[in-house]
Order: structure tokens, then C-alpha cells, then sequence
């Protein structure tokens, strides 16, 4: 597009918006109206993110593990560690809660302790019988002692499964109707129902219950997503405001940028809900982010009305020149900027590609509404007063660009040694970070189910389930006693893992058979030898209790077994040393001929889910990198500008990166993000600046630092405020109860303000020194896009 076919374009807009105020005001409202009615349309995430493809192997395995056991995330367990528990009216009251539950059709079954069933020969029959340790209820502190005693010393099938032998402390296991784990009557059910009535026995009975699971701390966490998302907004509008308001001194230019924001938040909401995404943990942060974003907009627009004002007092003229001279910068820096976010469409991620999709889509929407509104609501407002105007003349300001100028003039091998001992600090920092698979880790952990989940973990070794699953390859190939004898030692290698719980599977039920077989004797809970299977598995085969207990085990055919156990809140380094101590172990038992074992579970799919998305962290940075030097090129038209240009925001992003490694802060998916935002925004200032020094070189005969300094005179305000809006609008996010959400606000916070200063001080002290190399006036005459004209630019602060 040529330069006088970019100008008249504008031309056009500007008299198109102009003299159609009222009909494309209406269009606003009717295209609000529409998108609102989309909210309907909104779903709250009812399970974890899942980070990997559809078709990746992980997720492959962990949907035939479901397709043959169900669901493996539906246990909520409730527990208490307090030994005024072992009383008549406090166990009882216990076992009622426990039993109330069972009436509930979301409630699939209920394990309490009065549940348990001692797995009893009958001779007579040649079968198994169960029997109830507790009849009805508990009458004395004897029956107590008695039923402590029983099943703490003589029954080790239920240890660590309902009851801690060594801490006494007990729990209830309710397993949700796998239909409605992942929907909203999940919700409904642990909201109104289980936290009512267990508050209610706190309340009556003096006990601390905790409660915990994967359903309810899923529960809790989308809860918490929920109510972030009203204090994320009104934080950011507050926030930004207030900056905007100290900027402008203007309630009236204030009130216009919330309008504007307010329904870019609107339109976000609207596009989440006509496509019909949920709301997770990081589409929740896209609303706040398009009022940080969309702030610097009105900034640049009201900015440039203003000094138009000043600069001629024809109010029409002022307006008509805001979108012709600012239409083509604030529609560049916007598309920076999406194109930044747009990347994450192209990973294999449904997590990201979303949030990829309503980013890019909701901050091409904000720069619509900036370009329409702000010129459209002016023209009904009254002349400008010469106090609106004054922070034009701030000396403050003069002197930040004075400090700017002095540095470049003076400091600038300054300037080099500390961005280069800054790079080399830095890279060392990189090589400190870690990767984090944690599924709890970004979780408030000053709420109380967190601290019911640390409560689990140090009674029960964890909460979060790891599935092993045996395809023997035939039918009924599980019973087989090599089998089970394989399970066995597979089981005992789990064992000495001190972050795994003790595991449960058939092989438990098995040895419990034996020990009731010989009359409940606790020394023969093992596995029977050769001799003894035929006659014990003929007694199990008689009894239809003992099928019960085994269908949780083995699937119908006889050819799948499961291995559950629990997993601690463990780092991604320990968890794949673990899991590849197990696979060793696998490989050793299982013959690959005979045998087809995989793990699977939410924390293994989550951890690889990370991995995955780090992997592709590298893939999508660099797209943006790629696309934006693309964009630099078609603008510029120089090799050397584009280089010069990357230069000072790669080093905000290396800094960044060494920061986390310094301080500790993992690789997880909230910090993945931080890369890529980062960099699609503080672009921006450098097109900005770039766009200013062709300009000032055309106006100065080329001459290098004569332009330089006018570019760095013009653009350094402008690039200043929006600078800070955007640091302290993403600072809103350390409000967040999410440790994710904490890093991520604080470390793009951190990117953006060095960013700042690398394109305020080290690009045109790159400029300065490289002056004879990048003075091509072939390269730089004729851009390919003219994104400032060059009309009367003298009078102006370069937007």
C-alpha cells in the first residue's frame, strides 16, 4: 500500500466515522446487545485443563483406561484426626453423616467405617460371608476399643484406605455418580449439599472435618476462578483509571476510556460465549487483560485530540486528524499484540488455542471500539478547557525526556556494559528454572481445601490418583496366580516409594480371602501358594460378595486389573524419576508378550500435559518473534532495522527468564504465557519509535542524531504512560489467590517496564552507533505501510 493510498484510506475512515456518529453508535449497542445474549452461552470448567492433543498417546491411554474402568476422578473422601472421635455420641454422629449421604442419586456409593465388612468363611456353604463390624450403632467405650482394636491390628486390607493406624485418623470415601462428575450437578451437590451438612456437624459436634478428592477440589478451584474474574475487573478498572485520570486530570477523558473498556469487556464475554468456550483459568484472565490492553489506546487517541486542540482550536479539524494520524500506529501496535496471543492458536493445545482465539479476536475488538468511539463521543462534548490541556506542559515530563536524551548523548557505553552484564546474569538465571507439572501448585494456598489436600497427603500420601492398568492379554488371564503374583511385587516396588500411598487392587483382596479362609488370622494376609488357590478361589467363586468387592478391580472379563494408588504434590523432576523407576519395574515383571501395562491417571496426564506445553513454548515464541520481524520487514523494508529493532526486546524476555530461574519460579503453564504477551506488547513502543525516526529523518535530511533525538523527544511521554498503565494493570493479577496468576502478573509487569527503558535507551543508542550502517535511504524512504503521515508532524507527539 502505498503512502498516499495509506493516507487517503484514513481520509476516508475519518470522514466515514464522522458523518455516520449515529448510525455506527447504534451498530455498537445492537452488535453489545447481540453478544450479550451469547453470555448464556458461557460454561465454567467443571474439570482440569487438559494441556495435550487429543490424539497424543497419553491422552489416548488415559481414555481407554476409562473407556474400561469409568471414571477414576470421582472420589471425595471426608476425614478426622481427633481422638474425642472415638466417643458413643461423637462415632455414631460420624456414621450417620457417612450414612445420609447415600440417599443422595448424585451419590453412587459411601464407604464409612461402619460400612466395613469382615470377609468370613462359611464351611458349611464353602463361600464367603460378609459381616458388618458394627450392627447398628455403637452403645459403649468397650465396643469402641473392640472395633479400634479389630481393625487397626487385625485387618490390613482397609489400612490406609478408611483409617491411619498409626495417627487413629479416620475417613469416610463417597464415590460420585460417574455421570455427573464432570458437569454442573457436580457443583450443586458439594456446594449446597456436602459442605451444608458437614458445617452443620463441625457446628454440633466440636470436630474439624477436612474434606478433599479431585471432584471437590475441582469444585472449589473453578469457584475460585469465578470470583477472581469480578475482582480482576474491577481491580484493572480501578487501577488504570486512576493512572489515567493522574495523567489527564479529566473526569470526562476518564469516563470515556471506561466506556470504551467497559464494553470491549462486554464484546470479550460475548465472543467466549458464541463460540462456546469455557471459562478457565486462563480465559478468565481475558476480560481484565483487554481493560489494561484497551487503556493505552485511549491514551494514545485522547492524547493526540488534545494536542491537537492546542496546537489549532478547530475542534473537527482535531478529531479528523486523531484517526488519520493515530488510525495506522494504534491498528499496527493491536496487531502486534494479536499476533503475540494468535500464536498459541497454532499449538495442539484446546486450552490454548482458545485462549489464543478470544485474545486476538477481543484486541482487535478493543482497537474497533478506541477508533470509533473516542472520536465519535467527542464530537458531542463541549471545547476542551485549558485545564484539560495542562498535563501537555508537565516539567516533569521534560525532564524524564531530558534524563533520556543526557543518557544516549552521554552514558551510552553505559548503557551497553549493563544490558550485556545484565544478558550474561541472565543466562545464568535461565539455566536455573525448572519445570513444574504440579496440578495443585497454582492452587490458593491459603484457602482451606488446600490445606485439606496437605492434610491428606501427610495421613493418606496423597489424593491424587495414579492408575496402573494389567491387560493380560485373555480372559480371566487376572486371576491367574502368576499374575497376581507379578501384581504383588509390582505393588511391593510401590511400596517403598514414599510419595505413593499404599496401592489397592484385587491382589489386597485376594490375600484378604486367604486370612479369612483361615478364620480371619492377620499373618496369612498374602497370597496364596499354588496349592492353596484351586480351594480358596472356589470359595470366592461361590460368593457373590466377594464379585462385589472385585468389580472395582478387575473388569468384567477378567482380562483388566487396576492398580490404584495416591500420589503427593510432587515436582516434575521427582515425578518422572518415579515413573520411570516403575516402568523399569513393569518391563522387569510384565513380558511384553504376555502383558500390556501402562499408568495412566489426572497428575501423570497433567505432568506430561506440561512438558508438552513447554516444548512448545520455544515453537510459539519464535512464531512470534518470526511473524513480528515479518511485519517489521513489510513496514521497514531493512534487514539491519529488523535486527535492531528484535534486539531490545529479546533482552526484557531473557531478563525475565533469569529472574524465574534466580527466584525460583517454574515453568508451568501460567508462566508459559508470559513469553509471548510479553513480547507481542512491547513491540509495540519500538514500532512507535522506529515509525518517528523514519519520519524525523525525512523531515532532517538524514541526518542520524539530530533524528534520533527528535524520535526519543516525541515518543518517550507517550511510550511512558502507556508503559505504566500496562505495569500496573498487569500487576492486578498478583492479587490472585492463584500462584500462576501471581507469576504471571508480576513477571509480564517486570518484562514491560524493561522493555520500557530497553526502547527508550538501548534502541537509539543502537541507532547512534550503528548510524552509518542503517542510513540506507533506499530502505527507509518509501515504507511499505506509512504508519504516521507525514503532514504538519512537527507540532505533534508521536502516538
Amino acid at each position: 500500500m502505498s503512502k498516499l493510498s495509506t493516507k487517503s484510506f484514513w481520509e476516508v475512515v475519518a470522514r466515514l466515522i464522522l458523518r455516520n456518529k449515529i448510525i455506527i453508535l447504534v451498530l455498537i449497542v445492537l452488535a453489545t446487545l447481540f453478544l450479550s445474549t451469547q453470555w448464556k452461552n458461557m460454561r465454567f470448567t467443571f474439570t482440569e485443563a487438559n494441556l495435550l492433543p487429543d490424539d497424543h498417546d497419553v491422552n489416548i491411554t488415559y481414555n481407554q483406561f476409562l473407556e474400561i474402568f469409568g471414571e477414576e476422578g470421582n472420589l471425595i473422601v471426608l476425614g478426622v484426626k481427633d481422638p474425642s472421635l472415638f466417643t458413643v455420641e461423637k462415632l455414631n454422629a460420624w456414621n450417620r453423616l457417612s450414612e445420609s449421604f447415600k440417599h443422595y442419586d448424585e451419590v453412587e456409593t459411601v464407604l464409612s467405617i461402619k460400612d466395613l465388612q469382615k470377609l468370613v468363611k462359611n464351611t458349611e456353604k464353602q463361600k464367603f460371608d460378609l459381616q458388618p463390624f458394627i450392627k447398628d450403632s455403637l452403645s459403649s467405650l468397650a465396643e469402641i476399643d473392640s472395633l479400634q482394636q479389630e481393625l487397626f491390628q487385625q485387618y490390613p486390607f482397609y489400612d490406609n484406605f478408611l483409617f491411619n493406624k498409626e495417627t487413629r485418623t479416620i475417613r469416610t470415601a463417597i464415590y460420585l455418580n460417574k455421570d455427573i462428575v464432570n458437569t454442573s450437578a457436580r457443583k450443586d451437590f458439594i456446594i449446597d449439599i456436602l459442605q451444608t451438612n458437614v458445617e452443620k456437624f463441625e457446628a454440633e459436634y466440636d470436630l474439624d472435618v477436612r474434606v478433599s478428592g479431585m471432584p471437590y477440589i475441582r469444585t472449589l478451584n473453578s469457584q475460585n476462578i469465578v470470583d477472581e474474574i469480578g475482582l480482576f475487573i474491577g481491580a484493572a478498572l480501578l487501577v488504570t483509571s486512576l493512572i489515567f485520570f493522574l495523567f489527564f486530570r479529566s473526569f470526562r477523558a476518564t469516563m470515556i476510556a471506561l466506556v470504551v473498556v467497559s464494553f470491549g469487556v462486554m464484546w470479550t464475554f460475548g465472543i467466549i460465549g458464541l463460540l462456546g468456550y469455557e471459562i478457565t483459568v486462563l480465559t478468565a484472565l481475558i476480560p481484565p487483560l483487554i481493560i489494561v490492553i484497551g487503556i493505552p489506546n485511549c491514551i494514545f487517541l485522547i492524547n493526540k485530540y488534545q494536542q491537537e486542540v492546542k496546537n489549532h482550536g478547530n475542534k473537527v479539524r482535531s478529531l479528523q486528524r486523531v484517526i488519520t494520524k493515530t488510525g495506522n500506529a494504534t491498528l499496527m501496535t493491536n496487531a502486534t499484540t494479536a499476533v503475540g496471543f494468535s500464536t498459541f492458536i497454532l499449538t495442539e493445545s484446546a486450552l490454548l488455542k482458545e485462549f489464543g482465539v478470544v485474545a486476538s479476536l477481543s484486541i482487535l475488538a478493543i482497537f474497533l471500539l478506541s477508533i470509533l468511539i473516542i472520536p465519535i463521543i467527542y464530537t458531542f462534548l463541549p471545547f476542551p478547557k485549558e485545564r484539560h490541556l495542562e498535563h501537555l506542559n508537565r516539567r516533569w515530563t521534560s525532564g524524564f525526556v531530558n534524563w533520556m536524551e543526557r543518557m544516549v548523548k552521554e552514558r551510552r557505553i553505559t548503557i551497553y556494559i549493563t544490558a550485556v552484564t545484565l544478558l550474561t546474569v541472565s543466562l545464568i538465571g535461565i539455566f536455573q528454572i525448572k519445570i513444574s507439572g504440579s496440578l495443585i501448585e497454582d492452587m490458593p494456598q491459603n484457602t482451606e481445601f488446600f490445606k485439606d489436600i496437605r492434610f491428606f497427603e501427610s495421613e493418606f500420601n496423597g489424593i491424587m490418583p495414579l492408575e496402573i492398568m494389567v491387560d493380560t492379554k485373555r480372559k480371566r488371564g487376572v486371576m491367574r496366580l502368576s499374575t497376581l503374583k507379578r501384581m504383588d511385587e509390582l505393588e511391593e516396588c510401590i511400596n517403598e516409594i514414599p510419595q505413593l500411598s499404599r496401592p489397592i487392587s484385587v491382589v489386597s483382596l485376594v490375600k484378604y480371602s486367604k486370612q479369612a479362609y483361615y478364620n480371619g488370622n492377620p499373618k496369612y494376609y498374602q497370597l496364596p501358594t499354588s496349592q492353596e488357590n484351586s480351594f480358596i478361589l472356589s470359595y470366592a467363586k461361590n460368593s457373590t460378595t466377594e464379585a462385589d468387592l472385585l468389580q472395582s478391580f478387575v473388569d468384567s472379563t477378567g482380562r483388566y486389573a487396576r492398580i490404584t494408588t495416591f500420589m503427593k504434590d510432587i515436582g516434575t523432576d521427582k515425578m518422572e524419576r518415579i515413573e520411570e523407576d516403575l516402568q523399569m519395574e513393569i518391563n522387569k515383571l510384565f513380558p511384553a508378550e504376555n502383558y500390556n501395562v501402562i499408568m495412566t491417571g489426572k497428575a501423570l496426564v497433567f505432568q506430561k500435559g506440561t512438558n508438552y506445553l513447554v516444548k512448545n513454548l520455544a515453537i510459539s515464541l519464535s512464531l512470534a518473534i518470526f511473524l513480528i520481524a515479518l511485519f517489521m520487514a513489510y513496514l521497514f523494508r531493512s534487514f539491519r532495522m529488523i535486527v535492531i529493532s528484535l534486539i531490545p526486546n529479546l533482552l526484557p524476555l531473557l531478563i525475565t527468564a533469569g529472574l524465574m530461574g534466580y527466584l525460583g519460579v517454574p515453568l508451568k503453564p501460567s508462566t508459559i504465557l508470559v513469553f509471548s504477551i510479553a513480547f507481542g506488547i512491547s513491540v509495540d513502543d519500538t514500532i512507535h519509535f522506529l515509525a518517528k525516526y523514519r519520519q524525523e529523518l525525512q523531515a532532517n535530511n538524514w541526518k542520524i542524531k539530530k533524528s534520533v533525538y527528535g524520535a526519543l523527544r516525541e515518543t518517550g511521554v507517550s511510550m511512558f504512560y502507556t508503559s505504566i498503565v500496562l505495569f500496573f494493570g498487569f500487576s492486578v493479577f498478583t492479587l490472585s489467590n492463584f500462584g500462576g496468576t501471581v507469576a504471571l502478573g508480576a513477571l509480564v509487569s517486570a518484562t514491560l517496564l524493561f522493555a520500557m527503558l530497553s526502547n527508550l535507551l538501548l534502541l537509539p543508542s543502537l541507532l547512534l552507533s550503528l548510524e552509518r550502517s542503517i542510513a540506507n535511504k533506499e530502505t527507509l524512504k518509501q515504507p511499505t505501510i506509512n504508519i504516521i503521515p507525514e503532514d504538519d508532524d512537527t507540532d505533534e507527539n508521536s502516538n
